[in-house]
């Protein structure tokens, strides 16, 4: 045995997590034989598995882990990677073809097949969750090649052919998440990572009926305790999968019923049955008891019968409906006196034609310990060794935010898959706006958005990286949630319709008003912070009274709007013309030379501008006499006359302007090409342009 260690290759560690057992085999392959160093099987101590399916995590973990430290014992080396097998419980398959065109004709290479597979398990992904209407997430435990092809035409290995186009036809099997996460949350608490998942059917398979055996059309049944596996080879390949959640277990629930004893010992005696005429056993009121063979036998038949009948009806439909040449049985359950030939009657074919295969399948399975188990029971643990040779692992781990995640391995994951995986909410990889601010104004919806966030930020192994990273086996990926910006802000004076003014002509002079707005309903400053939901209103117009109030000046008699009698509560609006007769104490005498208006408002221009022009206007007005000026308006000469000092505003008496005739528009008034105010004094020459826009 120490010279064949010396040459061996990887060990390979293979659990067949069973119902009733869990059996360990360690060893490696060479020469194309597999060496089988070590086996441990240990049942369960309660019934922490049901059909196949973990029930109680924690205690199928423990057993893993006893399993685990005895077989380091026997082999004095550290174990920390496993494969494992599902069986068949809600077992979905499906079949798929997928072809690929290189750009030119070339050797195919290992790789290429790889490829090509997964290609094949993608779409049969597509097409199962295109088919599949249930909430439970599935996972693809294996896939099968069933037939290879090269340029169109069938062949039985790609590798090493040179060849344009490639295709494959596969079979996948899915099963529900809650069944895979239990068998790896088990696995890990024995302190072992998966390094390859596949299905019990197919593990037995490696087995049980070799390559040269699969042109026949054969069934394979792997009876466990809680499920019996199936699967059908036809033309040189595997076609189906099935499994039916009866087997072992429900014949031994017979004898705990009619025996009135635990579970263990109900196994015993079922498994006794048929090796001694009589079993011996005490009932759980410690009465000693015993029941000849012949009665359990007879106790279990019509179990047997059911469930055989169950066995041949799955075979059929997985077969096209008809029966199968021969069927091979592997697995305890199987080994129940009476089991092949009901199978076989069920079938319709000779009883010789089902048989349980054990030694007599291992011819290329060398085992290098003394007291080796060859039966039936190991059929199915060294095909999960097998199968980490014969297909690669299709899952792969990843350490997300601290979070040990799986992930199917189709050999283009990026962060992003990760981050799904671990259940991120996708805002937390985008950066995102702050709350938006809605509300109305003068009836129309408005919305300000909020400020962006900041981008997550992403590290794979330490380095920076982004969603699209691709990642790999044993990665660490950190992701710094993204943040949201600053909620929507605005206030009031920094609405666009507020930041327009309203223009009119008060007394011959030209004022800019600020426009206002109500708040629902409310008058608010321009300080205002708006609200959620505000209903605000813009006002477009002045009433003759709010105009004197904002100019501080006193409202006078006969008022006039566009040269028509007027109110105080008359509405003034864009390019309107306002006029009112002024009180004697706003209205000095003309000799002193002092202006009509004592400042009562802001005009259109600069204050500092305004004090010079005053200035200058107040020089001319100390000249003798009147003042003849001359200037260009709208193309024309035009001679102002009958004042010592002019302003823009003079020009309208000059000329064939009507005020009044805006009907919506803005005025432009230009004074040597740039925009005039209304009160700026004229000079001889001045240019004057005055058009509705």
């Amino acid at each position: 045995m120490a010279g064949v260690r010396e040459k061996q290759g990887q060990l390979v560690f293979g659990l067949d997590i069973g119902t009733r057992s869990i059996v360990g085999t360690v060893g490696y392959r060479n020469g194309g034989k597999f060496h089988v160093l070590a086996q441990r099987m240990k049942e369960h101590e309660t019934r922490a598995m049901l059909d196949g399916q973990i029930h109680d995590i924690g205690k199928v973990g423990e057993t893993i882990l006893q399993v685990r430290k005895q077989l380091e014992e026997d082999l004095n080396r550290e174990l920390t990677e496993v494969c494992i097998a599902a069986a068949g419980r809600v077992l979905r398959t499906v079949t798929a073809y997928v072809e690929h065109t290189f750009e030119t004709e070339r050797e195919i290479l290992p790789e290429d097949i790889y490829s090509l597979a997964t290609m094949g398990v993608e779409k049969a992904y597509e097409e199962f969750h295109r088919d599949n209407d249930t909430d439970v997430k599935f996972y693809c435990v294996g896939y099968t090649p069933m037939r290879y092809y090269m340029n169109g035409y069938q062949i039985g290995n790609l590798e090493g052919h040179k060849a344009k186009t490639m295709g494959i036809d596969l079979i996948a099997t899915f099963l529900p998440d809650d069944v895979v996460d239990g068998l790896y949350k088990a696995v890990e608490l024995a302190g072992l990572h998966v390094a390859n998942l596949t299905l019990e059917p197919i593990a037995a398979i490696q087995v049980a009926i070799p390559e040269k055996f699969r042109m026949l059309n054969l069934a394979l049944v792997d009876v466990g305790a809680g499920t019996s596996d199936i699967s059908i080879t036809k033309d040189g390949t595997i076609v189906a999968y099935g499994m039916i959640p009866v087997a072992g277990d429900s014949l031994t629930d017979i004898l705990v019923q009619h025996c009135l004893v635990d579970f263990d010992t109900a196994e015993q005696i079922k498994r006794r049955a048929g090796e001694t005429e009589t079993v011996e056993y005490t009932d759980i009121l410690g009465l000693p008891q015993t029941i000849s063979s012949k009665e359990v036998l007879e106790l279990l038949e019509d179990a047997v019968a059911k469930m055989t009948g169950m066995v041949a009806d799955c075979i059929k439909e997985l077969n096209g409906d008809k029966s199968v040449s021969a069927v091979f049985v592997v697995g305890g359950g199987g080994m129940i006196p009476g089991y092949t030939q009901k199978l076989a009657q069920e079938l319709n074919i000779v009883k010789e034609r089902v048989a349980i295969r054990g030694e007599e399948v291992m011819q290329n399975i060398q085992f290098e310990m003394e007291d080796a188990r060859r039966d039936a029971m190991m059929v199915t643990p060294i095909g999960i060794c097998l199968s980490y040779y014969e297909q690669s692992n299709n899952f792969i781990f990843v350490e997300f935010n601290g979070k040990r995640v799986k992930l199917y391995d189709n050999g283009r994951l990026t962060v992003a898959d990760a981050a799904m995986q671990s259940q991120l909410p996708n805002e937390a990889l985008f950066p995102r706006r702050g709350k938006a601010l809605t509300f109305s104004v003068n009836g129309r919806a408005r919305m300000v958005r909020g400020s962006q966030g900041e981008a997550a930020v992403i590290r794979v192994n330490k380095e920076p990286g982004d969603i699209h990273t691709q990642i790999h086996s044993g990665d660490r990926v950190e992701v710094v949630s993204s943040t949201e910006g600053e909620a929507a802000s605005l206030e009031l004076g920094n609405l666009p319709e507020l930041s327009e003014r309203l223009h009119v002509f008060v007394n011959g002079a030209g004022i800019d008003l600020p426009k206002t707005a109500n708040v629902n309903g409310r008058r608010e400053n321009e300080f205002y912070l708006i609200q959620e939901g505000d209903n605000i209103q813009v006002h477009n117009c002045y009433t003759v009274a709010e105009i004197a109030e904002f100019l501080d000046v006193p409202l006078g008699d006969s008022i006039l709007v566009n040269d028509t009698a007027a109110k105080p509560d008359t509405k003034v609006y864009e390019n309107f013309t306002l006029s009112w007769e002024l009180t004697d104490e706003r209205i000095n005498t003309e000799a002193d030379g002092e202006e009509l208006w004592e400042e009562p408002y802001e005009s259109s221009y600069k204050k500092e501008d305004k004090g010079e022009k005053e200035t200058e206007n107040n020089e001319a007005a100390e000249q003798p006499g009147d003042l003849n000026l001359t200037v260009t308006a709208n193309g024309r000469p035009v001679i102002l006359s009958g004042k010592t000092g002019y302003v823009f505003v003079d020009i309208f008496d000059y000329i064939d302007f009507d005020l009044k005739a805006s009907g919506g528009r803005g005025i432009v008034t230009n004074l040597n090409g740039r925009p005039a105010q209304y009160m700026e004094p004229l000079n001889a020459g001045d240019v004057l342009e005055i058009y509705w826009k």
